[in-house]
């Protein structure tokens, strides 16, 4: 019948014989047939769709009956789709599952979640006989969301037909999204047509019409337009797109998708940058036409990874048989991932990145394409005749726009499409990408291989910077970041769940509408400002109204906003109720890791992490319900006390425990108080449980339970100093309560506070008794990380406008007063961690001052401009100053700061003449950010490290764990176990001396990079190198030479010695005149007295502790004269490295008696 060799066709009922007979007689079955010309459900499946059959009436046919059969049939069936990626076919076996079969259903009793509406706009709101709508009907579910509940609707059905087939459905998950959105496009088309009959209100082409009606157009303007450019391109060997120079010709690549798709890719795309890059109903050419030239490299290496459906070794087990720190264990694990590795060495052609040029070609050619196809109606009143006018106009237009003086490509859209976005809203995400994982995560083969299995995923976050992917690679190569990747893996295999007893109080306050907890109200709560009396008469009260005013305005917009977050985080919760679901981890270019899904994990908000829980569940144990009690005591604010006491504060709040896991909603809500409130109400009923189960300490807890570190930071910096002070402040030595920094600050500042307000400061007067521990804290914290005054006072700003309590048109004196406050009390606090800070800080400035050896020739090259006149040495030296900022974490993770002065590139396309930056093209270092950066940057690498080394040892041991940064999670009964690991592991990294490293590091890395006398000439640069240590050998020739130049900023630094080795250089000129350039001239006329620049300058902070501002680039040369004379003296680099600061005797392994290290 298939063939056509018979007379008649098959029907829903030959394939539902056929689908029997393979059920009951297939290979695998009890009673085998081997027939040869059997077609398999796939290929079943594959023909009766191709003859527009529906596969919910072969099942329904009388031929199979019995209800086994069926769900049988429909199993086979839904496998075969996921795997032709099918999606349409699984949810229409899901709805049949649903109908016919009598299995409980997993999400039965869970209410529905109300989803956050908008209210429409007009003309929408009127109805046909022009009277106005019930506001509860007038309302509308954003796009985003919707497409969100739509989505896991599909994966809620999934699970009806494929309970136990993980992968099967994991697939499903990972589907590609321009497929969902062709089918959400044409279907809301399909739709406003039906209502368009009834409804004259609606007949006006909407907003998915008309992408539908573009999508129509330009799938077949592509098809002649890539059949037009592969003939033209095959004729000549210049691209007609291209006009700069010999690039790749497009035709291959505009082959790769299919034009249905290109067309979808594009529309999508240029939708979403509506309103982006501060360009007001429109968007940035250049950034347009990248956009979508990576959304068509993005979609094209995702259908790749689907053909290739590559099997992938499981994971390994855990540390192996010798452990993850031992030699032969570690090669283990290297030979593990060489082979798996080889499994994608055939998709290395089409993994390869695209460049920006050719992004921006493709991007071009497409949208090129949609300007040209893509119309609207417009519908106007003639003022004159009072008829009605309709005339079709193009959708977009290409413009341009002077933005700060510059002239600007921009891309407009048509005024209705506007206001059609400005209801529908497709700014945010149009497909609910990366959501969490039904199956372990893949492991982590290489740079981008691993985490999602049809999705690329990248190992690390960074934004286009060729250099770290560079390094990334070549030490993945040497397998040096082997237990970087098996880190991950531990990281992204831990089980979890969603804990449905906070879920269902989740749900009850959200369909309330109430604000409770951080869920914000369904309707912006706060009164608008009243408007004073005096508006229009007095400047000050129209000022105060009108900053109060914008901020309610941003408060409620921020409520909308909130809500949305909170309703997605709320879906995918209840979508994954009753399943096991995994996080995969990926890092950022420090090291530090994060779960890739974004919008339900445990490094997010408070609720996220209430509504969490491990899969695994372990007996609690007499030390794990001691843990559980204190765990809770930390959880609602009181964790400065010592073990003891927080265990009987629990003891002492029972009743209120006890009422609030019974009634959370309908009791007094004592952990609404919490600081933590939902982590809060899930231990209360955790503990609860394990109490009235009359067996607490077999009770088997799912619970994480935490162990957060002191000021992480700090910690680091007094184990690396030796600071025995610092040390105390953060909990690495010994003793009987807990110290905490934070109220320490918090005191002083207050009573500083309180003496000003005495003497009658009018801001001090305001602040008294309002500033807490939670003000001060993140200040204090980041203190050490090099914060500025500015810093300061936006961070205390955001805690007093929290609090509420300290009027909005005062916030910023009072911040400003604070920060100020703050800043002078921390003072010498943490000399010790300056010390170091300083140190590093003053490392990564010569770094990026410094120039390879082998460069330094071609920098003093004198070269001529076309006009003839020389270009001057002092630019091309710093055009040369390239050197960033590289070091290696002792797990072996290579990492770049990618701070630079990018450079544009112009691109000539269709549309206009556009300016990209080029990752890949040499650029400049940002030397201000480098320097400032690096003390954080390392300090935060270190905490990675350690956070990496203590998942390892706990999957080695048998422990689960899960970390968010520096706060580990296990269950209870473990934490005795973990809490040993934790301090086993640090004093195992600071004990391996890391700054000696680093310097050696340093000195090896940067042996032959030299650095330009004249670069050190930078304001109090050389001042502060001098009281680091440093100094310069020079032979006394080389110190008469630099004197001779009239400079004695230098004197300080150089020891001037005939037998040691010179760190200075002077290389060989290219020639007598340029040398002539660079030396002293002998002739008596010429006066070498050098001649001072004109610089301004900032005056700096006399306030104590406030950081000192960084030299601005005017700033660079005092003495431009003397620079040019010191053009060809360069120092060495690891000459001008300062010596370490000196160590204290603070012993690291003195933190195994702490208590509170990590409580």
């Amino acid at each position: 019948m298939e063939n056509g060799g018979e007379k008649v066709q098959p029907t829903s009922q030959t394939y539902a014989i056929m689908l029997l007979a393979w059920l009951r007689f297939n290979s695998a079955s009890e009673k085998p047939v081997h027939l040869a010309s059997a077609l398999n459900p796939s290929k079943l499946l594959s023909n009766l769709i191709a003859r527009g059959i529906s596969p919910t009436t072969v099942i329904t046919d009388r031929v199979v009956s019995s209800s086994s059969e069926a769900s049988q049939i429909i199993q086979l069936l839904s496998k075969s789709a996921v795997d032709m990626n099918l999606s349409r076919v699984v949810t229409e076996l899901g709805q049949a599952e649903a109908i016919g079969c009598q299995l409980p259903d997993p999400l039965g009793n869970v209410p529905e979640v109300n989803p956050v509406t908008k209210l429409k706009t007009l003309p929408d709101v009127i109805s046909e006989d022009g009277t106005p709508v019930p506001e509860e009907l007038a309302r509308e579910v954003p796009f985003n969301l919707n497409n969100l509940r739509k989505h896991l609707a599909k994966v809620s059905l999934a699970r009806r037909v494929l309970p136990e087939d993980v992968a099967a459905r994991q697939k499903l998950l990972e589907e590609s999204a321009y497929e969902v959105a062709v089918e959400r496009l044409k279907h809301e088309s399909e739709v406003f047509d039906e209502l368009g009959l009834s409804n004259p209100s609606l007949r006006r082409a909407g907003l998915q019409r008309w992408m539908w009606d573009w999508y129509q157009k330009l799938s077949a303007h592509l098809e002649t337009e890539i059949a037009s450019i592969v003939a033209t391109e095959s004729k000549q060997s210049k691209p007609i797109y291209d006009r700069v120079g010999p690039e790749k010709q497009l035709a291959p690549f505009l082959a790769l998708i299919k034009p249905e798709k290109l067309s979808l890719i594009t529309i999508l795309e240029v939708m979403r940058l509506h309103g982006s890059g501060g360009v007001n109903d429109g968007m940035k050419t250049a950034r347009a036409l990248l956009a979508v030239g990576r959304a068509v490299e993005n979609e094209y290496k995702a259908e790749m990874c689907k053909r290739n459906n590559i099997a992938i070794p499981a994971h390994a087990r855990a540390g192996g048989d010798h452990g993850y720190f031992s030699g032969l264990g570690y090669r283990d694990l290297h030979a593990r991932r060489v082979t798996a590795a080889k499994y994608m060495e055939d998709s290395e052609e089409w993994t390869s990145e695209w460049t920006q040029v050719l992004r921006v070609r493709m991007g071009s050619v497409l949208v090129d394409s949609l300007m040209k196809v893509a119309t609207v109606e417009r519908v106007a009143v003639d003022k004159n005749t009072g008829q009605e006018v309709k005339e079709e106009q193009s959708a977009f237009c290409h413009s341009y726009e002077f933005v700060r003086g510059q002239k600007l490509g921009v891309i407009r859209l048509n005024p209705v499409v506007t206001e059609r976005l400005a209801k529908d809203d497709l700014r945010e995400t149009l497909h609910p990408r990366h959501l969490p994982m039904l199956v372990k995560p893949k492991p982590w083969l290489g740079p981008d291989e691993g985490g999602y299995f049809y999705n690329k995923s990248s190992v690390m976050r960074f934004k286009d910077s060729a250099e770290q992917q560079t390094y990334l690679e070549h030490a993945t190569t040497l397998g040096n970041v082997e237990l970087v990747y098996a880190g991950l893996d531990v990281l992204g295999s831990t089980p979890w769940k969603i804990n449905r007893q906070i879920f269902d109080v989740v749900l009850e306050v959200w369909n309330s509408g109430e604000r409770l907890c951080k869920i914000p109200p369904v309707a912006f709560d706060k009164p608008q400002p009243e408007k004073p009396e005096n508006y229009h008469t007095d400047i000050k009260a129209r000022s105060v109204y009108s900053q109060r005013l914008r901020a309610y305005q941003q408060d409620k917009a921020n409520n909308h906003s909130d809500r949305c977050s909170v309703n997605y985080k709320i879906e995918i919760a209840r979508a994954f109720l009753g399943d096991v679901f995994y996080l995969p981890h990926n890092l950022d270019f420090r090291g530090r890791a994060y779960p890739i899904p974004p919008h339900l994990n445990h490094i997010g908000d408070d609720l996220s992490r209430g509504l969490l829980m491990f899969a695994e569940a372990k007996p609690l144990g007499e030390r794990g319900l001691r843990w559980l009690k204190i765990h809770l005591a930390n959880l609602y604010g009181f964790d400065k006390g010592s073990f003891d006491e927080r265990v009987a504060f629990v003891m002492n709040h029972l009743d209120d425990i006890y009422d609030s896991a019974e009634r959370p909603l309908e009791g007094r809500r004592w952990w609404t108080t919490a600081g933590d409130p939902w982590q809060c109400l899930s231990t209360c009923m955790e503990l609860r449980a394990a109490l009235e189960s009359g067996n607490p300490e077999g009770y088997m807890s799912t619970l994480p339970i935490h162990q957060d570190g002191t000021c992480n930071g700090l910690q680091h910096y007094a184990a690396l100093g030796g600071d025995r002070e610092g040390a105390a402040q953060v909990n690495l030595a010994a003793t009987d309560r807990p110290s905490d920094v934070y109220t320490y600050v918090a005191n002083m500042v207050n009573q500083v506070v309180e003496d000003d307000a005495a003497e009658g400061d009018r801001v001090a007067q305001m602040l008294v008794g309002k500033i807490s521990r939670k003000v001060v804290k993140q200040t204090v914290m980041t203190t050490v990380y090099g914060v500025t005054y500015i810093g300061a006072r936006d961070q205390i700003e955001r805690q007093l406008k929290d609090r509420g309590d300290i009027p909005e048109e005062e916030c910023w004196a009072t911040s400003s007063y604070l920060a100020r406050k703050v800043l002078y009390c921390i003072g010498d606090l943490f000399a010790g961690a300056k010390a170091i800070q300083t140190w590093l800080n003053l490392c990564a400035r010569l770094i990026s001052k410094s120039i390879p050896g082998d460069r330094l020739e071609e920098a003093i090259q004198r070269e001529q401009r076309k006009e003839g006149s020389p270009v001057n040495i002092l630019s091309r030296i710093r055009k040369e100053q390239m050197a960033a900022v590289v070091w290696t974490t002792p797990l072996g993770l290579p990492i770049v700061q990618p701070y630079r002065k990018t450079k544009r590139k112009q691109i000539m396309t269709a549309l206009q003449t556009v300016y990209i930056s080029d990752p890949n093209s040499p650029a400049e270092v940002n030397g201000v950010k480098q320097a400032s950066a690096f003390p954080p940057n390392f300090i935060h690498s270190l905490d990675a490290t350690h956070m990496m080394l203590t998942a390892l040892e706990c999957r080695t041991r048998g422990i689960v764990f899960a970390s968010v940064h520096d706060s580990y999670w296990t269950h209870a009964c473990s934490i005795d176990q973990m809490s040993a690991i934790i301090r086993d592991t640090f004093i195992a990294l600071h004990s391996s001396d890391i700054l000696g490293k680093l310097e050696a590091e340093f000195k090896a890395r940067y042996a032959d990079y030299k650095v330009p006398l004249a670069s050190l000439r930078v304001g109090t640069f050389l001042k502060k190198l001098k009281t680091a240590g440093v100094r310069i050998v020079a032979s006394p020739e080389e110190a008469a030479a630099i004197k001779s130049i009239h400079t004695s900023t230098f004197d300080p630094l150089i020891d001037v010695s005939e037998t040691a080795t010179s760190s200075i250089t002077s290389p060989s000129c290219p020639s007598t005149s340029d040398s002539k350039l660079l030396t002293p001239s002998s002739d008596s006329n010429v006066d070498n007295t050098p001649k001072k620049r004109r610089t301004r300058r900032r005056a700096s902070s006399k306030t104590p502790g406030v950081a000192e501002n960084e030299e601005s680039e005017a700033e660079e040369e005092e003495n431009i004269d003397a620079d040019t004379l010191l053009a060809d003296k360069f120092i060495s680099l690891p000459a001008l490295i300062p010596p370490l600061p000196k160590k204290g005797d603070f012993q690291v392994e003195t933190i195994k008696k702490s208590l509170y290290f990590f409580s």
